[in-house]
């Protein structure tokens, strides 16, 4: 290997993917038949989010060597989150790799975004009939069942699986997890039920079971169980016990177990927290926190009505899923999947660009650099994307309450929206910010509201609090993305 391979191989690892590209795209014209060179300027393109690069450089370095596994399958991704076909790339990864479970949950994955979700699901239960403890599998096979409408039994492999390995605890816990999410404690509570008599008691399953007594609000049993779990340091116990403290009208406890966050890699989940809590106290880090006024900007772009019609068409044929993720804040309606800014089509790519430019207006004119806050006490670097998806809303859709942990900075962008008359008197399908979760029971108004109107983006810190108003009829079409933290 050489000595610039290596080099490039430092910067990768160091984080610098694009004097990565410099260097590699330098040894394309100097050692244009060296296949480790294009499957490295492959990695580097996708690390820069420059996915059609990737798939080109991936492609070219399988020509090279069509036996190496890794550029297959970097051939496959690339082309998939750049919505190409994918399913034959991905088929001739698994011939050269058949457990790699990338390439089976890719394949799977390509396969229900070219109308074949049947067959899927079916990839994914002959490799899980085989393996049932793949956590990553039983998880994609629930989501997709999910998604197709199933909602009744869509986590019934996790149950094949625990028959099958009854002693296997993370298997219970993700089955638990995923039962959890649609909050029929019931059946989460059965769950840990048939776990502990074959397992037997532990702190996980305490831990589970102190989060369906808060959650549900049975107020006695979850102060018994967080008392008797009170030396144990647990990220979900402590969220749990800040959330419940809130309910219970006692923000002095929840800020003392959120402000022990503060200095770990989980702080981007507790500050919306730390919003609520300080606007109940009064307290003036709220301000310092959200901004004074707060850093909400509404941009409206410069889009032709025939572009927003063209991106439109594109966007509803994205919008295949019968329901919308689980984990997600839509009710009312679906959103996409894989990253909508990877996708190859020129108005997906135009897009793009502009939003592109509205961040950096945005961030150009933020106040200064701040120590220690989540927003301004970042460096300001290259603008990559945490994840770009639309939603599409119908009659009476809309999103409740929530925040974005992974993103730095977050958006909205309105594509297509009903008529005032079907929309409904204002605020109707708005977006606003700085109301609580309602299951909190807080009484803290909306800090901003802003009115949606096509073409117009709202950018806004991602540990801001916010959710939109139902709407009477019609679709509410939009973009939406977070803005990865600058890399130092």
């Amino acid at each position: 290997m050489s000595i610039d391979v290596r080099e490039a191989q430092e910067a990768m690892r160091a984080g610098r993917a694009d004097q990565a590209v410099q260097q590699l795209e330098a040894l394309t014209v100097s050692a244009p038949s060296d296949a480790c060179v294009w499957q490295l300027l492959g990695f580097a393109y996708r690390e820069e989010q420059r996915m059609g690069e990737a798939a080109r450089a991936f492609a070219r370095a399988a020509e090279l060597d069509s036996r190496d596994a890794m550029n297959a399958l970097g051939a496959a991704q690339a082309n998939f989150e750049s919505g190409l076909p994918a399913v034959e790339l991905f088929q001739r990864a698994l011939k050269l790799a058949p457990d790699n479970p990338r390439a089976i949950s890719g394949l799977a994955s390509a396969l229900a975004a070219e109308g074949q979700a049947a067959t899927a699901q079916d990839t994914l239960v002959g490799v899980l009939t085989r393996h049932p403890d793949w956590l990553e599998g039983q998880r994609h096979l629930a989501a997709l069942r999910w998604l197709a409408g199933e909602t009744k039994h869509f986590a019934r492999g996790y149950q094949a699986a625990c028959r099958e390995q009854p002693k296997n605890l993370a298997l219970r816990l993700a089955w638990f997890r995923a039962i959890a999410q649609t909050r029929d404690w019931d059946a989460a509570a059965t769950i840990l039920d048939d776990g502990e008599r074959t397992i037997g008691n532990g702190q996980a399953f305490i831990i589970a079971r102190l989060f369906i007594a808060s959650e549900s609000g049975n107020r006695r049993r979850a102060e018994e169980l967080f008392a008797q779990t009170s030396s144990i340091r647990d990220e979900v116990r402590d969220i749990a016990y800040i959330r419940h403290c809130l309910r219970n009208g006692q923000p002095e406890k929840a800020e003392s177990v959120a402000l022990g966050f503060v200095d770990t890699g989980s702080v981007s989940i507790i500050w919306p927290y730390l919003s609520l809590i300080w606007r109940l106290r009064g307290d003036a880090r709220a301000q310092w926190l959200d901004g004074e006024p707060p850093c909400i900007r509404a941009i409206d772009l410069d889009f032709a009505r025939s572009e927003l019609d063209e991106l439109a068409v594109l966007l509803r044929q994205l919008h295949t899923a019968r329901a919308p993720y689980l984990e997600q804040s839509v009710r009312g309606g679906t959103q996409t999947d894989q990253q909508l800014f990877f996708r190859h089509e020129h108005v997906i790519q135009t897009l793009k660009v502009k939003m592109q430019a509205a961040i950096r207006d945005y961030v150009a004119q933020l106040p200064d650099f701040l120590p220690g806050h989540p927003l301004l006490g970042t460096a300001r670097g290259q603008i990559l994307f945490a994840g770009s998806w639309s939603v599409r809303l119908e009659s009476q859709g809309f999103h409740v309450t929530h925040t974005h942990p992974k993103g730095w900075i977050s958006s909205a962008f309105y594509v297509a929206l009903p008529d005032q008359k079907q929309m409904g008197a204002a605020p109707a399908g708005w977006l606003r910010f700085g109301l609580p979760p309602r299951e909190l029971g807080l009484d803290l108004p909306a800090i901003m509201q802003v009115e949606p109107k096509p073409g117009r983006l709202v950018l806004f810190p991602s540990t801001m609090w916010h959710a939109t108003a139902p709407f009477h009829d019609g679709e509410r079409l939009s973009v939406a993305f977070d803005v990865a933290v600058p890399r130092r």
